[in-house]
């Protein structure tokens, strides 16, 4: 057994489940091992990676509770070596760019959270530049040509016995309710379709479409006026008009302004 007396750990993660049960693998492959906080959002990650906290390793879910743990790297420096736990694989080309040491789907398993810890033991050393990934800024380049690819053009919806196919140009958003997501047109038409928003927002062109929060999915041109609100945030009205009050956290406020700058 690899001993990691002293060892501080960090878990971003928003499910508590997943936490506890982290827990319990990081103590089975050694009791030495300290979980020293966790932490179940992008807004609170960042507020405790600014005060004067240093952690041996991280590990961090890929979707939280307020939009993806990357969004943390775009707003502080991570100085820790990262290991992302996830139940989807389509985000490791990202987890490449940044500290990762590893990439655990979940449900993580026992034997794989040890060779995960095997592999920071003995990349340890690297680690002398905190934030040095592991990858070379060619290999990163490879990968992000492998990733790239066509975005979508078009969506198919049933009405009834006739199917009827959607161009993206005639989008305003998309927005989910319980388990259903609508596509809503800007002739204010509404159609259910057969994707989530997480799949939406992995397949739509990131210069036209942004994910508001984990209700909305916008085009720009549906987006109305912006005011400030409390806290930081941004309160967006959508057009077509809403009866849902549209916020942005102050986490994405950046990225948001950015965005609609094109």
């Amino acid at each position: 057994m690899n001993n990691y007396s002293h060892m501080k750990v960090l878990i971003i993660e928003d499910e508590p489940f997943a936490q506890e049960e982290l827990k319990r693998l990081l103590a089975l492959c050694d009791k030495n091992i300290t979980v020293w906080e966790c932490i179940d959002s992008v807004e609170d990650s960042i507020i405790w990676l600014e005060e004067p906290n240093e952690p041996d390793l991280i590990f961090m879910d890929i979707q939280l509770s307020d939009g993806l743990s990357f969004d943390i790297f775009k707003h502080t420096e991570v100085k820790a070596p990262v290991i992302f736990t996830t139940a989807y694989d389509e985000y490791a080309i990202q987890a490449f760019k940044v500290n990762s040491i590893d990439y655990l789907l979940k449900p993580v398993e026992e034997e794989a959270l040890k060779l995960a810890l095997k592999k920071y033991a003995t990349l340890k050393q690297k680690f002398a530049a905190p934030t040095q990934a592991f990858f070379s800024a060619e290999q990163v380049e490879q990968l992000i040509k492998l990733n790239k690819k066509e975005y979508k053009s078009r969506f198919v919806t049933q009405i009834g016995d006739r199917i009827k196919h959607i161009d993206v140009e005639l989008v305003a958003y998309f927005y989910a309710d319980d388990d259903t997501v609508y596509l809503v047109t800007t002739d204010k038409k509404k159609y259910i379709i057969n994707y989530t928003l997480d799949q939406l927002e992995r397949l739509l062109d990131p210069k036209y479409f942004f994910r508001i929060n984990r209700k909305y999915i916008a085009r720009i041109t549906a987006i109305g006026d912006v005011h400030k609100y409390f806290n930081s945030r941004l309160k967006v009205m959508l057009l077509p008009p809403v009866d849902d009050e549209i916020l942005i956290s102050r986490v994405k406020v950046p990225d948001f302004l950015d965005w609609m700058d094109g």
